[in-house]
């Protein structure tokens, strides 16, 4: 379906209809569905997983897509074929960042899957700030999308804290009764149009680092493993079978870089693309100032993680480009680009050298940034232990899992 004859999410949808959309990263997204409900807007998180959704999307996306979008695909119409939905009062939300990555492209395929299922009638919402696609119904507001920051900073400072306090607690289920608690004080300070503001996040942040160091915790010798590769495949527990759960189960603590990361990433490329190939002036002053601002929340949110306790906090972008710059070009930035290189080196330099490395199928940006780069990264770190682990529709949850232990008892000898 084009342009021309798609079909629009409506403000008189807005009153009745459910907007489903796919779940990535459990703790942010948990925010943002609040925010977007508190907004008027009945957004409901898909969890359905299981092998039903690889079979749904391999009925209606080429098996030689990338595997999230078969997924994402996948997953929406499972739902849809649930029967706990009508679907004339549903519409589907789906993220367009307008880059060169397949991703852009997810929604057209997704109302090509709908065509062919025979619910061309469903609206499929653009999630996106570069103005692609407008829907009457649905827009995303200033006060929205400052919630939304403010949203990704939070998840990534209690996705960090909780992945390094969970395998040490002395109860099990602190770290998550806590982590659940501030998604709702936060969702309640967001409903009231608070929370959002740099000099809040100052406030707040440290407080929430102060209550994960109460939490009471053994110290016993663990495993240290990060997770990088593609952005879906590395967050979304039903694309990596609960990777994080599992690593848990094997005496792991796992670090899985942030999304603030990758948003300072998106918004430097722009800046790049000004210094290869020229642009408006008003452009670079907009696209600098937003980087300003970006980075005054990365250094609240890494002076907050080291306030209280012995968390390891994320390392600064800058940082991040000055590792990078011997190893690969800044050019490089089509899905992930350099940036998956960089997350790797930080997380070794940080002494996370065991590193899973989720390669999505039919992902070539993530193929060349994550597993074409291992060897250059082990000549600059010996003891680095690096292990691409392919997530496709034809891959056994039990072969990933043996070559993730398999990577484990390596590092167990070298401890």
């Amino acid at each position: 379906m084009d342009a021309a004859n798609r079909i629009p999410f409506t403000k008189e949808m807005k009153k009745n209809y459910t907007i489903l959309a796919p779940n990535m990263a459990n703790i942010h997204f948990s925010l943002i569905q609040n925010i977007f409900r508190q907004a008027g807007y009945n957004v409901e998180l898909l969890h359905n997983d299981g092998r039903a959704i690889v079979d749904e999307g391999l009925k209606y996306v080429h098996n030689d897509t990338c595997y999230p979008a078969l997924l994402v695909i996948g997953q929406m119409i499972d739902a849809i074929e649930s029967g706990r939905y009508d679907p004339h009062k549903i519409a589907l939300l789906i993220t367009q960042t307008g880059g060169g990555c397949r991703a852009s492209n997810y929604i057209h395929l997704l109302r090509k899957a709908l065509q062919k299922a025979g619910y061309e009638y469903i609206p499929v919402i653009s999630l996106n700030l570069s103005g692609l696609e407008k829907n009457p119904g649905f827009k995303l507001t200033v006060p929205i999308v400052l919630r939304l920051l403010s949203a990704l900073i939070y998840g990534d400072q209690l996705m960090l804290l909780r992945n390094q306090v969970k395998p040490y607690e002395r109860h099990p289920g602190d770290a998550d009764a806590l982590t659940d608690k501030w998604v709702q004080k936060l969702s309640r300070m967001f409903r009231r149009g608070s929370g959002v503001s740099l000099a809040t996040l100052r406030r707040y942040m440290p407080r929430i680092t102060k209550s994960f160091a109460a939490i009471p915790m053994d110290k016993s010798p663990k495993t240290k493993v990060g997770v990088v590769g593609e952005i879906y495949v590395k967050y979304a527990p039903v694309a990596n079978n609960n990777l994080e759960d599992f690593l848990y189960t094997q005496g792991c603590e796992t670090m899985v870089p942030g999304l603030l990361g990758f948003m300072l990433f998106k918004t430097d490329n722009r800046l790049e693309d000004i210094r290869l190939y020229g642009g408006k002036r008003i452009k670079k002053v907009l696209v600098k100032a937003l980087m300003g601002y970006m980075t005054r929340i990365e250094s609240t949110l890494i002076d907050a993680v080291r306030a209280y306790g012995d968390f390891t906090a994320p390392m600064p972008y800058a940082r991040l480009k000055e590792l990078i710059a011997p190893v690969i070009g800044y050019g490089c930035k089509m899905g992930e680009g350099w940036l998956l290189t960089a997350e790797m080196m930080e997380l070794i330099e940080h002494g996370y050298k065991n590193i899973v490395c989720t390669q999505p199928f039919g992902c070539l940006p993530n193929h060349i940034v994550g597993k074409g780069m291992i060897r250059r990264l082990r000549e600059i770190y010996p003891d680095s232990n690096i292990v691409p682990i392919d997530y496709d529709p034809g891959a056994t949850r039990v072969n990933q899992e043996n070559r993730i232990k398999l990577m484990l008892a390596v590092a167990r000898e070298k401890a």
